[in-house]
């Protein structure tokens, strides 16, 4: 008999880490145009912990209690009415429902079957979940916003995180020249995964070392004022990405009196993106850097890990054993 309960990771209140429980909550059924996927691991976003604490998406969540998660990868369980892109079995992976709750830190979730995309052959469950969220992002904010082409100068901050590092590769796939902000220790990582330049921002300013850049992905937002600086390497008419933080007043009107042009940028669930990059991924032409999974009944102690900073690419729960 089919169990009609699953184990999630829930929260009663906003807080520290310790606000997560794992507890028995209903097994979700698929609606018509729905899939039920079984996930096997969930990836952790920094959206993550903010939300948790009372930020990120908190406002759209609501008050707990609530399941955090968005990056989810697993093997469809049960197809609901009208569905025809996906069958039982299939392995399919996704960032269903964003920025509404999803729930990946779940046993199940459910969500409309078009959102998610077969997951990547070649890639472990574990590897596919770290993907969707970061994945796309970067692809939205390359080539969706800003319209990348080759030959354009780039400039990613915090490259060597989830974002940062598929970044770099995508828009070195198009044929961009990619400039790429980490500490030294990435260096050689990520001219490996095809930055033309890795500065070192714990030794310089970037902004003294470059110029005449095109387009910025800006992945640190308020912290240093990072924004607000990397308006001084774009050439005029140059776009800010302000992936993070949005666009303040202050930073509207500062590019204004420079003649260049910023964005906010929120990320959309996409599964026709995510088949795309996962024909990348298949291809050999990205990797995708788990820095580290961890038990469901870890993750308060990744929500810590993430939250410190300087995770090479992304943390992962195992959900369930394949």
């Amino acid at each position: 008999m089919t169990s009609s309960t699953m184990r999630a990771v829930t929260q009663q209140t906003f807080g520290g880490p310790e606000v997560l429980q794992i507890r028995e909550v209903p097994k979700p059924s698929p609606l018509p145009t729905e899939i039920l996927v079984r996930v096997t691991a969930a990836g952790i976003n920094p959206v993550d912990w903010k939300t948790r604490e009372g930020t990120g998406m908190a406002g759209v969540l609501g008050e707990p209690p609530f399941i955090l998660g968005w990056d989810v990868a697993g093997v469809v369980e049960e197809i609901g009415f009208g569905v025809t892109t996906f069958a039982v079995g299939d392995e399919v992976y996704g960032m269903p429902w964003f920025p509404r709750a999803a729930g990946g830190y779940a046993e199940y979730v459910t969500a409309p079957a078009r959102q998610f995309a077969r997951k990547p052959s070649s890639a472990t469950f574990e590897q596919a979940a770290a993907v969707p969220l970061a994945a796309l992002t970067a692809w939205q904010a390359l080539f969706d916003t800003a319209a990348v082409t080759a030959g354009q100068r780039v400039l990613i901050t915090a490259a060597a995180g989830g974002v940062g590092h598929l970044a770099v590769q995508f828009a070195r796939a198009h044929g961009a020249e990619v400039i790429a902000t980490a500490s030294a220790r990435n260096a050689e990582w990520l001219t490996g995964l095809g930055a033309h330049r890795v500065i070192d921002y714990t030794s310089v300013r970037f902004e003294d070392e470059i110029s005449d850049v095109d387009v910025v992905i800006d992945l640190v937002g308020d912290h240093d004022d990072t924004s607000l600086r990397s308006l001084r390497v774009l050439r005029p008419g140059g776009l800010l990405i302000a992936v993070p933080s949005g666009v303040s007043p202050d930073l509207a009107t500062a590019a204004a009196a420079q003649g260049k042009r910023v964005s906010p940028f929120l990320v959309e669930p996409d599964g026709p993106a995510l088949t795309r990059i996962a024909a990348l991924i298949d291809a050999g032409e990205v990797h995708v850097e788990v820095d580290q999974v961890v038990p469901l009944d870890a993750v308060a102690k990744a929500h810590e890990v993430l939250a410190a900073g300087h995770t090479r690419g992304k943390i992962v729960l195992q959900v369930a054993e394949r």
